[in-house]
């Protein structure tokens, strides 16, 4: 109960600091919901830093002391994880908002809100999102990790398609939106993308070194850099648009597949007799990816788009497996290591 009043508490500050902000920010003459000039980019800012200082605070209040007992580099890498995490909540909650005001624009064609009416918007969006930032802190799972990417993922695509400076994108492939004078919005999208990727590489490690302890921790820790290596590949994707250098973009894309089946392949043998229920959805996985593979290239019964697609989902499909199957294994208690060094034993 004490934790609900603090979130409903953080929910009314979110509000009405987004309400002046929005207000100060929008003041003048009234502007439309979505387009140039619009309420959207100073909404998506302020709902974006309300929900990273929502998330840090309640990291703060919830969590204090959880690093007292660990060594300094666990410490390290927890924090790191942390300022991720704060980063990628900013970015979620601006992209959705964006999203949420494009699709509004269309629906609302010629409505102009002034400057009060748009730091309502704005007090809501800051509330909604800082509310779920807020309850985040007191204490988020792998799978919320990995539920986050996902509707990331969605949300960054749509709002990428939806400003696309080019409406046949999709005749050749999901990088022909990262080109253009919106390509911001999908390169932006792969950036943070890339640092939740790290982060619940990061978690993983975490719940394997809770079920398995210190005896694991060598290979635990290439759990994590794998999925490190994989989230900064996806990144660079982002980083290095099509329109500027091709190689350096396909080769990003290609060692993202990659460190993603390695880093997936090597948590998976490194859980303790891995449950038959994530070996079937592996295997299953493994033999959809394949088959729409073959038909793509050698009947070209799939577009280049169409097969990304498949890709994508079916892999999050599997790291959504993973995560649950770790939640069930996983004691919810803190597990301080007791060596001194990650290097040395």
């Amino acid at each position: 109960m004490s934790q609900e009043t603090r979130a409903i508490w953080a929910t009314v500050v979110c509000f009405l600091v987004g309400a002046l902000a929005g207000t100060l920010l929008l003041w003048g003459t009234p502007r439309p919901v979505a387009g140039d000039g619009s309420v959207g980019i100073p909404v998506a800012i302020v709902a974006g830093a309300i929900a990273a200082a929502s998330f840090a605070v309640s990291s703060r209040l919830h969590r204090r002391g959880e690093h007292a007992a660990m060594p300094r580099w666990q410490a390290i890498i927890s924090s790191l994880s942390a300022i991720a995490l704060t980063v990628a909540f900013a970015g979620v909650t601006a992209l959705g908002v964006l999203l949420t005001t494009e699709v509004l624009g269309a629906g609302l064609q010629g409505l102009q809100l002034s400057a009060v009416g748009g730091g309502l918007i704005t007090g809501v969006a800051s509330a909604v999102a800082g509310r779920l930032a807020f309850e985040a802190g007191i204490g988020l799972r792998t799978a919320d990790l990995a539920n986050l990417l996902f509707r990331y993922l969605i949300i960054g695509t749509l709002f990428a398609m939806i400003t696309a400076a080019d409406p046949q994108w999709w005749e050749l492939n999901f990088s022909q939106l990262g080109i253009g004078t919106g390509a911001w919005a999908f390169n932006g999208t792969l950036v943070v993308a890339g640092i939740l990727t790290a982060t619940v590489g990061s978690y993983i490690g975490r719940d394997l070194h809770r079920i398995q302890g210190d005896a694991a921790l060598r290979r635990v820790a290439w759990v994590v850099v794998l999925w490190a290596a994989a989230g900064a590949a996806l990144a660079a994707v982002g980083l290095f648009p099509l329109e500027r250098i091709v190689v350096v973009h396909n080769v990003a894309a290609f060692s993202t597949l990659v460190l993603f089946v390695v880093a997936g392949v090597l948590t998976v043998t490194t859980i303790p007799g891995p449950p038959p229920a994530l070996m079937l959805t592996t295997a299953g996985v493994a033999l959809l990816i394949v088959v729409p593979v073959v038909l793509a290239f050698a009947f070209g019964l799939f577009s280049i788009t169409a097969l990304e697609a498949i890709i994508i989902g079916l892999a999050l499909l599997w790291l959504t497996t993973l995560v649950r199957v770790l939640a069930v294994l996983t004691p919810d208690r803190t597990r301080p290591s007791v060596r001194a060094s990650l290097l040395r034993g």
